[in-house]
């Protein structure tokens, strides 16, 4: 009597909107390439969830297969895993796009250096006070 073949069905996962990943000016860069080097750190975070992703979806498979569990539990279990990748990713891009370098603007070095004209100028005064 020939094995009856399970197919696992994969639960329905919703593409992750494209994100644009955008080159920073050279002024933007850290030292050290700091920013290339976190961006291929995080290449590889990518690709080896990508392949980890794979193995498990061979793994839901054979254990399927094999009857050591059944397609109901397999589906859930595969849904679950894909879950918490997606959670893992979301937090990793939340913590990236808040650790990200912020480049001041024309009108906040203008600002800045307004202000410290004027605390400048503040202590000055208040050396001449002391002075007296």
């Amino acid at each position: 009597m020939p094995a009856k073949k399970t197919v696992v069905e994969q639960p329905e996962v919703q593409p992750s909107e494209p994100t644009e990943v955008k080159e920073p000016k050279e002024a933007e860069q850290a030292p050290g390439n700091l920013y290339e080097a976190s961006r291929k750190i995080l290449l590889a975070a990518v690709g080896a969830a990508a392949i980890a992703q794979e193995e498990l979806d061979g793994f839901v498979s054979r254990l399927s297969e094999r009857g050591q569990i059944a397609e109901k539990e397999a589906g859930k279990l595969m849904k679950e895993m894909w879950d918490r990748r997606e959670k893992l990713v979301q937090e990793k891009r939340a913590w990236f796009d808040a650790h990200r370098p912020v480049s001041a603007s024309k009108a906040d070095i203008e600002s800045l250096t307004q202000k410290v004209a004027e605390l400048t100028k503040i202590v000055e005064e208040l050396k001449k006070e002391a002075g007296k």
